[in-house]
């Protein structure tokens, strides 16, 4: 039998630290803290309810971080 996947870590990070920063700054400074994913997305954007290690996602509006999660 194979081995189960161990996934890495995340990152000791506090998604709040990244809301009402400018998006692109908010995304470097993601990348630098190691997270391996960085998606933005409009207000109210329907997404899929799966979760992944590593991801994180903001809310943006004008270029703005309003609201940032895990997954």
């Amino acid at each position: 039998m194979a081995p189960f996947p161990s996934p890495n870590a995340e990152p000791q990070d506090s998604p709040e630290s990244y809301v009402g920063l400018e998006v692109s700054v908010a995304r470097e400074r993601a990348r630098e803290r190691g997270w391996s994913t960085v998606r933005s997305l409009p207000p109210g954007a329907i997404v899929t309810m799966e979760y992944l290690v590593g991801r994180l996602n903001f809310e943006v509006t004008d270029g703005t971080v309003t609201r940032s999660w895990k997954g």
